[in-house]
């Protein structure tokens, strides 16, 4: 899958995105800091129905929603997390089994958690050279752990 959209597209993107992403629960997001992962996630939120999405779980590790169903939804942010084994003593790992949503920020902290079925998702901002699109054009492409 692959998405070019603005911010103010963003809503749009997420649910587009839903439409394309099947019955997979786990999202693993790379992107460098302020490339706008967290807002990306708070749309795709939004797109579920989350009851009050929020911020990023930067400091708690772990926001937990709520879809109208009652169904939870993860939000993790593992950039202050060290390794895997403080990944899986924070409870990580159980909830990316758990088979809840979950739509987790700086996967590569730790890798070896994830199911193999996990979604993960490259996003960047679009050089503005090209001339084709507004600045500050993000991009999103999914890809597989092996690729």
């Amino acid at each position: 899958m692959e998405l070019v959209f603005t911010l103010g597209e963003i809503d749009e993107a997420a649910r587009q995105f839903w439409q394309q992403a099947g019955k997979a629960r786990v999202f693993a997001f790379h992107a460098p800091m302020g490339t706008g992962k967290t807002s990306f996630i708070i749309a795709l939120c939004r797109a579920l129905g989350v009851i009050t999405p929020g911020s990023s779980p930067s400091f708690a590790l772990v926001n937990e929603y709520q879809l109208a169903n009652g169904e939870p939804v993860y939000h993790a942010d593992l950039y202050r997390i060290a390794n895997e084994a403080e990944a899986r003593e924070a409870g990580i790992e159980e909830l990316l089994y758990s088979g809840a949503v979950c739509l987790v920020e700086w996967p590569e902290k730790a890798p070896g958690i994830f199911p193999p079925d996990t979604v993960h998702i490259a996003l960047g901002i679009l050089p503005d050279s090209s001339g084709n699109q507004e600045p500050g054009t993000r991009y999103l492409r999914t890809f597989t752990a092996a690729s």
